[in-house]
């Protein structure tokens, strides 16, 4: 993405794929990911908007092991304050009754991937004004200080 001409802001929405593998990833692991990455777009002068990892209890590699990273990396996700903003698509998709999974009104029917309703829900949360910060600049970052 820092090679894409024209990109102003990135989306990070990251870490699913790494907890669903259970090859021992931990919150602290991804959270290192998480800033490095925005570090690196913030030194390109990108915005970042940070997204939730989604619920995916009832996906065939859920386990509460992978469940308990989830949340920590949600938390650092919307408290850390390493992000230009927050799409917190967790909040949005996640049941009420149990929040480990997805709505079934917004989920694809693999409890993984949210189906047409769901994408319509995550791209309407998002605050547009996120897309934009003070650290882009249209002749590279902005000066800090």
């Amino acid at each position: 993405m820092l090679s894409q001409p024209g990109v102003r802001t990135v989306v990070l929405f990251e870490g699913f794929n790494d907890i669903k593998a259970h090859d021992g990833v931990t919150a602290a692991g991804l959270i290192a990911g998480y800033r490095e990455i925005a570090a690196r777009a913030h030194a390109a002068g990108k915005c970042v908007v940070g997204a939730t990892v989604l619920p995916f209890k009832g996906w065939g590699e859920w386990d509460p092991a992978g469940e308990a990273v989830r949340p920590e990396v949600n938390a650092f996700i919307r408290t850390s304050g390493e992000f230009d903003g927050v799409a917190d698509f967790d909040r949005v998709l996640r049941s009420p009754y149990d929040t480990e999974r997805m709505l079934p009104t917004f989920d694809g029917g693999d409890h993984l991937h949210p189906n047409h309703k769901g994408m319509q829900a995550m791209a309407d949360s998002v605050d547009l004004a996120s897309l934009e910060c003070e650290r882009f600049t249209p002749d590279g970052p902005a000066p800090s200080g």
